[in-house]
């Protein structure tokens, strides 16, 4: 009995989707850093209404799209155009980024530039540490030696 009045309430008063979850900082900053292809329509939309509302944000979303395809098409003696770009426009938080970047521009520019990369020599780094850090106070270096050499 309780069921049947329950489910004519139901169908007499109309039931619209519950509200939406805002989207967090990350899930904007994630959406921003993406590929836009790798958004779904959902994420795109979204991402869409947020930057209207906000231009700083969507003039901070366009120099993140163009640095990334700087880097994805390595194409490193672009930056400096994209750097002047960026200090014209009035964003401080990207202003700390390109003064870090120009710094060390051309170990910046190679590392755009050329396909050579010392990702691995750094994963070998990281791994060294690793064990180096496992053993800390626990035996000598001749123990020590002993991993590092058998880990590699």
């Amino acid at each position: 009995m309780v069921k049947r009045y329950v489910q004519r309430l139901r169908e007499a008063f109309p039931h619209d989707d519950p509200p939406r979850k805002h989207p967090s900082v990350r899930d904007v900053a994630s959406w921003i850093t993406r590929r836009p292809d790798r958004l779904d329509d959902d994420q795109a939309q979204r991402l869409k209404q947020i930057l209207v509302r906000c231009p700083a944000l969507d003039r901070t979303a366009e120099h993140v799209l163009a640095f990334a395809e700087l880097m994805n098409d390595r194409r490193g003696q672009d930056l400096g155009q994209w750097m002047d770009r960026v200090q014209a426009d009035d964003l401080s938080a990207l202003h700390g980024f390109v003064n870090g970047l120009g710094q060390d521009l051309d170990a910046v520019v190679a590392g755009l530039s050329l396909r050579y990369s010392s990702g691995a020599v750094e994963g070998h780094n990281n791994k060294i540490k690793m064990i180096k850090r496992q053993m800390f106070g626990r035996a000598n270096f001749d123990l020590l030696r002993k991993r590092v050499l058998l880990a590699a």
